[in-house]
């Protein structure tokens, strides 16, 4: 058994915690050699103890003597240059938000395998991230639930032989609150999502729909499929992750316990299936009944404003992704109600105007011009919208 050898980026998040948890239940495959973090350096620093990376770096600069000497001498290094390392064999980017592009461009120019968590990469740059991949012979292995489905319910298939693609939803928090309760709803609430446990951004982006937008997105450019042969279904009891319907009517889903461990694991050991012990046993009569019903498109209009988006293409989809996450900052911070999202992102995509080029100038132009805007929004805005 080859060793395989890993960079993870976002090591102290919600996907980074759980990659380093298969990694425990799998010490012989893996040999962690870089970790890199946000401002979380305490639990970075327990992670270098335990993992011995070569490879490290914080956002908190003041922390890099302490990082590198619990790394045993660990060298201090940027996320570019730890995601195209010649040592890395897989490149985990569990970062939130914009922070994940430019990492990911680098490990595919070298020709990494890239175990990709970060909605917003694909939803950004999706055209240049795949033609980037092809250029460099990198490779994207999708991470998220819904997503790992859909590459499971596709090995050995032919992509021609994709007739839709059906995205499943939870419904986040507030899927049976109504218009008027969701006027009111707090971040504490937001961040309580029924079945999964993820990192505050996605959870509210579940809250609000927006997840499965960019997920719609991400799914277009991970397996080739134009938008309007992905449907989105709602089934709270996140179960079925993602089903495929093939051109001759056959359908497979894929199905499993909510825990992220699995996708992740799956990623990983690819193309082997490996045994995981705290894997549960599926048990469908336990299960017992699982709910399908139409997505609500009037309580939750970002979801369809995430795909107008892509469908219109161009730096559109960069300009939802920088505005949301600069949305949903306000929003946790108490600076913007819950249902003024939607508003301030429509507003942003109305105001801005889209470039022809998508090329990562463009792309990082429209982010930075997004981000703007939405702060602008929520200083002006009138205190009774």
């Amino acid at each position: 058994m080859n060793t395989k050898r890993l960079v993870i980026l976002g090591s102290t998040g919600s996907i980074g915690r759980q990659t380093l948890d298969v990694v425990r239940e799998q010490r012989d495959r893996f040999d962690v050699i870089g970790l890199a973090a946000g401002r979380n350096a305490t639990l970075l620093e327990e992670q270098a103890r335990e993992f011995k990376p070569r490879l490290i770096w914080s956002s908190r600069e003041e922390s890099r003597s302490a990082l590198e000497s619990a790394g045993a001498r660990a060298r201090w290094t940027p996320l570019d240059e730890q995601a195209a390392d010649t040592d890395a064999d897989l490149v985990v980017v569990g970062t939130v938000g914009a922070a994940g592009l430019m990492p990911t461009l680098a490990a595919l120019r070298a020709g990494k395998a890239v175990v990709l968590a970060n909605k917003e990469v694909l939803v950004m740059a999706g055209a240049l991230v795949t033609a980037t991949a092809k250029q460099g012979g990198g490779e994207l292995l999708p991470v998220d639930s819904e997503h790992s489905a859909m590459w499971q319910c596709l090995w050995g298939e032919e992509r021609s032989a994709i007739s839709r693609i059906i995205l499943t939803a939870s419904g986040g928090a507030f899927r049976d609150y109504t218009l008027e309760q969701l006027e009111n709803v707090t971040p504490d609430e937001a961040l309580n999502h029924p079945t999964w446990k993820m990192g505050r951004k996605i959870t509210v982006d579940s809250a609000t729909l927006m997840n499965k937008g960019f997920e719609a997105i991400e799914t277009r450019w991970l397996f080739d499929v134009p938008l309007d042969r992905i449907d989105i279904v709602m089934h709270r009891e996140s179960i079925v992750h993602s089903l495929v319907e093939f051109v001759d009517g056959s359908v497979k889903a894929q199905l499993g316990e909510p825990d992220m461990r699995l996708p992740i694991q799956v990623a990983l050991c690819y193309p082997e299936r490996v045994a995981g012990p705290t894997m549960k046993p599926f048990d469908l009569v336990r299960m017992g009944e699982l709910h399908f019903e139409a997505p609500q498109m009037r309580k939750f209009p970002a979801l369809g404003i995430a795909l107008k988006a892509g469908l219109q293409g161009g730096t559109y989809p960069a300009v939802l992704a920088g505005a949301d996450e600069a949305a949903v900052g306000h929003f946790l911070a108490g600076h913007l109600r819950f249902t003024e999202i939607p508003v301030l992102l429509e507003e942003a995509l109305t105001a801005h105007h889209s470039s022809a080029d998508t090329d990562l100038e463009a792309i990082l132009e429209a982010d930075a011009w997004a981000r703007a805007f939405a702060d602008d929004w929520v200083k002006v805005r009138p205190a009774d919208a």
